[in-house]
């Protein structure tokens, strides 16, 4: 029997790329895919950019599902600084929250965000800033400064980076893993879609500055599919015991721009938690000293 049969998933941005890519394996392996987007093929149409849209997806999706979803993949978002701000962060947050209650109905409740490897590279600070405050107002306005001064590119990975390190805040939270909802993410890195070749793989001098920029020794652009089948798996049952991770399905890229880094200091321990340790291990002691 197919893993996903019986399951009933959300999958935004399914117009094309990744989304559809996302929503035709989960339909291939038995679910029923409630497909937002903008085009005529979808469930829900769904414009994630103002919270009129916001909340009228999330009571669409009720509508069609009223007695809950069994996932989330948020796929939906734009390289376009005016639009990215609003759809990438905002949106995705929106809607991922709306459908928390939806979610935690279902036996084995999971939600994905589409993030990218570009979050690897550094971010306009104020802008994931304003993002993780909540401040939308603020953070469209910093948005509209940087591209008005020629740095519009750097808006889509401050938003992306600001959704991982939101995420990473989030899933642990007892509102998400408390209730048994697997949050996680998946970064791709340039892959085989539409919007790349309109939008970064334009030409034969941006492909090398983008080989710089993001190396992927799997080869560039990547296969789609190979995101989607991630996107598949986090939503799945089997996906059990994974939370709060952003999984790099991008050539190695964050292998080589990271390296070894992310390891060689270990973890350190704030000041309450080395005391609650080294409490209990006292306490642990002296009851197997009682109990000989």
């Amino acid at each position: 029997m197919p893993e996903h049969t019986g399951r009933t998933y959300v999958v935004t941005g399914t117009d094309s790329g990744i989304g559809a890519a996302t929503a035709d394996r989960l339909e291939a392996a038995g679910a029923r895919v409630i497909r937002c987007g903008i085009g005529p093929a979808a469930d829900v149409h769904a414009d994630l950019t103002t919270a009129e849209g916001r909340a009228l997806t999330a009571r669409r999706v009720r509508d069609l599902a009223p007695a809950g979803i069994d996932g989330v993949a948020l796929v939906a978002g734009s390289a376009e600084p005016g639009i990215a701000v609003g759809l990438n962060y905002f949106g995705t947050l929106a809607l991922l929250t709306a459908l928390r209650e939806d979610l935690a109905r279902g036996p084995d409740p999971r939600a994905v965000v589409v993030s990218s490897a570009s979050s690897l590279s550094a971010g306009d600070a104020d802008l994931v800033d304003a993002c993780l405050a909540g401040d939308e107002h603020r953070a469209r306005a910093v948005a509209e400064h940087l591209a008005a001064h020629g740095r519009g590119a750097v808006v889509y990975r401050s938003t992306k980076i600001a959704l991982n390190r939101w995420l990473r805040r989030t899933a642990v939270h007892e509102d998400w893993a408390g209730t048994g909802i697997l949050l996680n993410a998946v970064a791709p890195g340039i892959v085989e879609t539409e919007t790349a070749r309109r939008t970064m793989l334009t030409d034969d001098a941006t492909t090398r500055v983008l080989r710089d920029a993001l190396p992927q020794p799997l080869g560039m652009p990547g296969p789609v599919e190979p995101v989607a089948a991630t996107i598949a798996w986090l939503l799945s049952p089997d996906a059990a015991f994974t939370t709060g991770q952003v999984l790099f399905v991008d050539g190695g890229a964050e292998a080589v721009l990271r390296g070894e880094a992310p390891f060689a200091t270990g973890v350190r321990y704030g000041p309450l938690r080395m005391a609650r340790m080294l409490t209990w291990t006292v306490i642990g002691r002296l009851r197997a000293v009682r109990g000989r």
